[in-house]
């Protein structure tokens, strides 16, 4: 396994895994496909990914098994949580792996980097929303030290999901 930070080049990488572990994760869970695809379109075009790896307080790691982009994190830098007091706090946006490679510890290793980073950087606290039927997520990220702070949801075309959000302090 590889981790790398990624940067603009790697826009289009990012934007078809994005793709792939959304619809694979909860693809499931929509009952109008049209909301899914229109989600899809949204979040992980190129042209938006690559905005979003343009921005200073964003940082992209993307992880290779055996030369194969296999996953990435995203990591937001000072990102206010509405559950969480004071500052320094950094949110953990995103760590998709492809179904396929999620038992090669994958997830575990991108983690384990941006918490690296944001203690680098004197981050506090991590935060981060996981849908709660996510129970392999919610799993993960108790293992990992991370204990509910709060819930909200989030609203994708027609559907509401309900989400808990985890924190951990660094």
């Amino acid at each position: 396994m590889k981790l790398k930070l990624a940067d603009e080049k790697d826009a289009q990488i990012i934007a078809l895994l994005g793709r792939i572990t959304f619809g694979e994760t909860f693809g499931h869970l929509f009952t109008d496909k049209n909301d899914l695809v229109s989600y899809l379109d949204q979040t992980f075009g190129v042209k938006k990914i690559k905005s979003s790896l343009a921005k200073k307080n964003n940082v992209f790691w993307l992880a290779y098994w055996e030369g194969l982009p296999v996953g990435y994190a995203k990591l937001k830098l000072d990102s206010h949580s509405p559950f969480l007091e004071g500052d320094g706090h950094c949110q953990l946006q995103k760590i998709y792996v492809l179904r396929e490679f999620i038992s090669k510890k994958i997830g575990v290793a991108l983690q384990e980097e941006l918490l690296k980073h944001a203690t680098k950087l004197r981050f506090r606290q991590l935060w981060l929303s996981v849908l709660k039927s996510n129970d392999r997520a919610i799993g993960f990220y108790n293992k990992h030290g991370f204990t509910v702070s709060g819930e909200h949801t989030f609203q994708i075309g027609k559907q509401v999901f309900e989400f808990q959000l985890m924190s951990k302090g660094l």
